[in-house]
């Protein structure tokens, strides 16, 4: 098997595009391909490949939201993307079960990207800076997450982004008990929100 090169493993959320190896291989492409096709890395989308965790088998395929968070990392930068909506409620375990699209809020547009494993890294513009987000751990690395509260009133004001709009009201009644309701209100005062979360309050 070739080595994998440093550059590609401490890539953020070890996700790389063929250019951010050129000063590796000649022809990172075809590198990239190969490492593929060994098992030492996996296909995300076209253009885009992660490094499979050191600790896991040939058989490791990350979860949609680790291939969008290594997507959009690669874009935007780690510390400028943030998982949210249906996305950040699968990993607080709102959601019991993987969906189709994940969904990134990022600093400026970007189009949808359709993901080899199948399903679609979606954009969304926002001042990510004023998330409420924290750091979550992913076997691909660290990436900000909105926090229950923020993903509460996310959910609530666009229940039909990421096209599951039933898991979306599901993941609303499973994060109201578990949520700091004084900073969803806070929030939302802040948020121009207030609307949404009294009528959530109502359920």
């Amino acid at each position: 098997m070739a080595r994998t090169p440093m550059e590609f493993t401490q890539a953020p959320m070890r996700t790389v595009r063929p250019k951010d190896l050129a000063g590796v291989f000649a022809y990172p492409r075809v590198q990239i391909a190969r490492l593929v096709e060994q098992g030492a890395a996996v296909r995300l989308a076209h253009g885009y490949a992660v490094a499979v965790p050191d600790d896991q088998g040939l058989d490791w395929k990350p979860t949609i939201e680790e291939a969008a968070a290594g997507i959009a990392a690669t874009i935007f930068g780690q510390r400028h993307v943030v998982l949210m909506g249906i996305t950040a409620a699968r990993i607080h375990q709102a959601i019991p079960r993987a969906l189709g699209n994940a969904v990134v809020a990022v600093p400026h547009q970007h189009r949808p990207i359709a993901l080899a494993g199948g399903g679609r890294a979606l954009f969304v513009t926002r001042a990510t800076e004023r998330l409420d987000a924290r750091l979550e751990t992913l076997e691909t690395g660290r990436v900000l997450v909105t926090t229950p509260e923020q993903t509460l009133l996310d959910l609530a004001k666009r229940p039909n982004l990421g096209d599951a709009p039933d898991e979306a009201r599901a993941a609303v009644a499973n994060l109201l008990p578990r949520v700091d309701r004084a900073k969803v209100e806070r929030l939302a005062r802040a948020q121009r929100a207030l609307t949404v979360w009294h009528e959530i309050e109502k359920v």
